[in-house]
């Protein structure tokens, strides 16, 4: 069950790396364009090559994890991206975060908690 959970933690953190990354990426590009110059600048952008990176190594860790242990294990416990997710939005972008949705937070930790007693 340890491995599981480190697993699965290194794989959310990934994920949520890939996201705040893309976002990132997003912010630096501008608006959108069908054009020759955008996308040049998009597939240039160091914060958006690193993202792809980090979506592939977690594709990766999640090839293992679904190769290894049972399904309705692993993927209710990959929801604890979602509270990556959220401190990331706090710390990384400083969004202010409502009080509900701390409180889904802690709901999704517990849940998670349960789905990996046995």
């Amino acid at each position: 069950m340890l491995k599981l959970i480190a697993l699965i933690t290194i794989q959310s953190a990934l994920l949520t790396a890939s996201q705040v990354l893309l976002k990132i990426a997003l912010n630096t590009i501008g608006k959108f364009q069908w054009s020759f110059a955008f996308f040049k600048t998009v597939f240039t952008n160091i914060p958006f090559a690193l993202s792809g990176l980090s979506i592939a190594a977690a594709t990766v860790i999640w090839i293992y994890v679904l190769k290894k242990f049972e399904f309705s294990l692993a993927y209710p416990m990959i929801s604890i991206s979602y509270v990556f997710g959220l401190l990331a939005a706090y710390f990384v972008f400083q969004e202010d975060i409502s009080w509900t949705r701390w409180v889904g937070v802690a709901v999704i930790i517990t849940g998670v908690i349960l789905v990996a007693h046995k």
